[in-house]
């Protein structure tokens, strides 16, 4: 599934394939990672400004931790565990702190350890979050041109 462009309340976001995400990190010995770590960061960060409940993280900064501070595996650790916290927050706005299902922060940080699995399972997550808030695709129909009149 390619990445789709959706707009949830005011901000654009992309609804993207979990295991194409996990495909492009694998292929590219972990570049793309950063790059959807980036994205996914500011997207979080948009969407809750837009709910009037900004969680002001800094989607560099989170890059950042990854690496070069995963160098130091503290920094890594520590934005693993509050980017599925951001995530997971994000979907308790959209669900108004009711019932309903919430990414584990816990498994989130097991699968980091295990090939960066923790891409498309937070990424499943925020699909469904940009579901549930009443996404729309951001893509525009072309303008249908206004039929002939009749010569007369």
């Amino acid at each position: 599934m390619a990445a789709v462009d959706m707009m949830v309340r005011g901000v654009q976001v992309k609804r993207r394939g979990p295991l194409v995400t996990w495909i492009l990190i694998i292929i590219t010995i972990g570049i793309y990672g950063l790059f959807h770590w980036y994205y996914m960061n500011r997207e979080v960060r948009d969407f809750s400004a837009a709910m009037g409940q900004p969680l002001d993280n800094k989607p560099g900064r989170s890059v950042l931790a990854l690496f070069p501070g995963g160098i130091l595996v503290v920094p890594a650790i520590w934005t693993w565990v509050t980017t599925a916290k951001r995530v997971r927050a994000v979907r308790a706005m959209v669900l108004n702190n009711g019932p309903g299902e919430y990414p584990s922060v816990g498994l989130s940080v097991l699968l980091s350890f295990l090939y960066s699995l923790q891409h498309p399972y937070l990424q499943v997550s925020l699909n469904g979050t940009w579901d549930l808030a009443g996404g729309t695709s951001a893509t525009l129909e072309p303008p249908v041109p206004p039929a002939a009149s009749p010569a007369e």
